[in-house]
């Protein structure tokens, strides 16, 4: 018996980094997509392929024993066939580049859960939510569970750490050019700096976290209206926050560069310090912003929000 599922990528559109502190993050799912296979198999055993590797193990072993980017996906078998008398063979198919703040993990952690628990029933995208955040937890222990909620459900979302998610009903027509930097980072550092600034910036900092929220407010509406022009200028202004507190660098700031020659306006998504920026377009202007930063030989690509969400067949 075989089972699939299949869950997108996401963007942070704005609020990175001050969410933190209180502010309101927008999510927005993309139509990149991972895809898990799971199948019931005779043998006791786990196999998990994915284009990170491979990993066959028995199952009812520590999680703290599992020295691997898949762990999450024994996390999940190993959960779902306790007291089951047959084993899994887990196969990852994945669209959305690993580690650049584009969700890759959490698209992996939802779609896996989907993908194990059908083989043993059905059940609600509310509980295979709650075991993809599980999973996630198993390397990323503060998760907040804001990028698997969106690859859950897809479109849009605002979130913040005092009422949590809430689905936003606005279905905007606008594409994003994701452009990679290819510059490795690591978020745990780059939230540190941040920490650090606010701790030697306290009323610039605070400041900054009023800003935002203003910011955030009027992109909600802007979103309501499709006024992409209107987006895009509310881009510029977080981009410009995000450079004030230190998560920018010279390659990012070349590559948004050239997005606001071409597009509405490029920034940051994610942690910065390296990883990825989109670019705000429509039909008007996505092929010559594509055009100019291949021609600057940037690894780039073009999404638009998924609205789908999870799916499982």
């Amino acid at each position: 018996m075989k089972s699939k599922a299949s869950a997108p990528g996401k963007v942070i559109l704005f609020g990175e980094h001050f969410v933190v502190y209180g502010v309101k993050a927008i999510l927005c799912a993309i139509d990149k997509r991972i895809t898990v296979t799971a199948e019931k198999i005779s043998e006791r055993k786990i196999f998990i392929k994915s284009n990170i590797g491979e990993l066959e193990i028995q199952p009812n072993k520590l999680i703290s024993e599992i020295n691997s980017p898949l762990k999450p996906f024994y996390y999940l078998a190993n959960k779902i066939i306790q007291n089951k008398n047959f084993g899994l063979k887990i196969n990852v198919d994945s669209e959305i580049p690993l580690g650049v703040g584009l969700g890759s993990s959490s698209a992996c952690c939802v779609a896996g859960a989907a993908a194990i628990s059908k083989l043993v029933g059905d059940i609600s995208k509310e509980e295979i939510l709650k075991l993809a955040i599980e999973a996630e937890k198993t390397i990323f222990e503060n998760t907040s569970g804001a990028d698997c909620t969106v690859c859950t459900f897809g479109g849009l979302m605002e979130y913040d750490k005092k009422n949590g998610f809430s689905k936003i009903e606005s279905e905007p027509n606008f594409h994003l050019v994701i452009v990679n930097s290819n510059v490795e980072h690591s978020t745990e550092s780059v939230v540190g700096e941040v920490k650090k600034y606010k701790e030697n910036n306290k009323e610039k900092f605070s400041k900054l976290c009023e800003d935002e929220s203003i910011l955030v407010e009027n992109v909600l509406e802007m979103l309501k209206e499709n006024n992409v022009k209107g987006l895009g200028q509310k881009i510029i202004q977080n981009q410009k926050f995000l450079e004030t507190i230190g998560i920018s660098n010279n390659k990012l700031r070349d590559m948004i560069q050239i997005g606001n020659k071409s597009s509405f306006g490029a920034k940051i998504t994610g942690a910065g310090g390296g990883g990825c920026i989109f670019a705000l377009t429509d039909e008007s202007n996505l092929e010559d912003t594509i055009k100019k930063f291949k021609g600057k030989k940037y690894e780039c690509f073009s999404v638009k929000i998924d609205f789908k969400g999870l799916d499982t067949f």
